[in-house]
């Protein structure tokens, strides 16, 4: 077996390969007696018939293209092997010469794995911590918060007008130039007149009406809403006032304390101060994380990144979006619509964020080399016990956690994760 190799673009070869007859002979007959086990020939059990009868049934052809399948994936990865080529995707094949009982050759078109060109000195690399205890400003939040939660809703008597702190149920419709927007109407929709959330001017607009007024008023979108299709345009809202509710929210007291379970409002306070500093902390964990792995990639220099390697990534980014709106309820097709995005306008404006993001694998795939950083086999075990574990009495699946192939996978995901430690231990000052 020979082959040749070409460059055709950046980090994309064409890498033709002969396969001799010789070799080509011995793979028709393996494939004439697997086509004899899963055929009905008369006269013959299966798997009993000869190279002969197989042909004289199928003809050669059909035997030479059962082969070609086992002689291209044995070859090319012995090729592959040999020239120590790292590629991605999937090949793209073109069959050069394909007849029975000749040399077999053909050619694959692959696309090689990108290397840094140019690892950054990330010794030299940092970036500050920040703090991660709450302000009072946040806890004085997490308080209003949960008082809300705790908030009483009374039907106001009959008469009243609407005034601020107050809670409006409302038939919402928006139009922009006369036409109903998707999503724009809804039935008794509940309105906080103290939350400020709305577009700016919506709240004021409704303060004063009274349970069955109507009111129509227009207003101008902000010119950095998501909805980009409705950012900095007037919109037309036709609002009628169904219901009116005062609002009482709870003092934070230490009687409402007790309610939870705690002791005071001095206990209540140690609490959330408590839970809002474990909750920064993770996320200046992932901060640092994000910030120290970003500028890495900046300051580093790499191959041309295959454009296989990137729409990988977008198409991951989709699923990651998909299951976060999902969470909240929401199809993917309903956010996008929401947002007036296409799935392709989605995957362009991921696209510097997709790139950047295969840069960092690369990154960490180079350290982990350069750093010899490996996982002890003892501590993948026992993370693959701690997932079995989850797992419950189900038999098949807690087997399937220990599969080799798993196992291969839990190994390199807490490899990357000890890289990612070392940078950061590196570069977090």
């Amino acid at each position: 077996m020979s082959h040749t190799i070409e460059n055709v673009s950046d980090n994309l070869i064409k890498i033709t390969v002969v396969v001799p007859k010789e070799k080509v002979v011995a793979a028709m007959h393996v494939a004439a007696e697997e086509l004899s086990r899963v055929m009905n020939i008369p006269g013959f059990r299966p798997g009993a018939a000869s190279y002969d009868v197989v042909k004289q049934r199928v003809g050669e052809m059909k035997i030479l293209e059962e082969a070609t399948e086992e002689l291209i994936r044995a070859s090319l990865a012995a090729a592959l092997l040999e020239e120590d080529l790292d590629i991605v995707g999937a090949p793209h094949f073109a069959m050069d010469v394909m007849i029975p009982g000749e040399d077999l050759i053909y050619s694959a078109e692959v696309a090689l794995m990108p290397k840094v060109k140019k690892l950054a000195d990330y010794k030299l690399l940092s970036i500050e911590k920040k703090p991660t205890e709450p302000t009072q400003e946040m806890i004085d939040t997490a308080k209003k918060d949960l008082a809300r939660m705790q908030t009483k809703e009374t039907r106001a008597g009959a008469g009243s007008k609407l005034t601020e702190g107050n809670k409006a149920v409302v038939n919402l419709t928006m139009k922009k130039e006369g036409v109903v927007l998707e999503g724009g109407e809804s039935q008794n929709h509940g309105v906080y007149t103290n939350e400020p959330h709305y577009i700016d001017g919506f709240v004021t607009q409704i303060l004063g009406l009274a349970e069955g007024d109507e009111k129509t008023f227009t207003l101008k979108f902000p010119k950095d809403h998501y909805q980009k299709h409705l950012a900095d345009h007037d919109i037309d809202f036709t609002v009628r006032l169904n219901e009116i509710f005062t609002i009482e929210t709870p003092e934070i007291d230490d009687e409402f304390a007790k309610r939870l379970g705690l002791e005071n409002a001095a206990n209540l306070e140690e609490k959330l101060k408590e839970n809002l500093a474990g909750e920064n902390v993770v996320e200046e964990r992932r901060r640092q994380e994000r910030e120290c792995l970003d500028l890495l990639a900046k300051k580093s220099e790499f191959d041309t990144i295959p454009e296989v390697l990137v729409n990988q990534e977008l198409e991951r980014m989709l699923r990651e979006l998909e299951h976060s709106v999902g969470e909240n309820g929401m199809e993917l097709k309903d956010y996008l619509k929401s947002v007036g995005k296409t799935i392709a306008e989605t995957k362009l404006d991921f696209a510097p964020t997709a790139i950047t993001r295969v840069k960092v694998a690369l990154l960490i795939r180079e350290i982990g080399k350069k750093e010899n950083i490996s996982v002890d086999s003892a501590k993948v075990d026992a993370e693959l016990d701690i997932i079995a574990d989850r797992l419950g009495e189900n038999n098949e699946h807690r087997a399937k956690v220990y599969e080799p192939e798993y196992r291969d996978f839990v190994e390199s995901q807490m490899r990357n994760r000890a890289v990612v430690d070392h940078i950061m231990g590196v570069m977090v000052k």
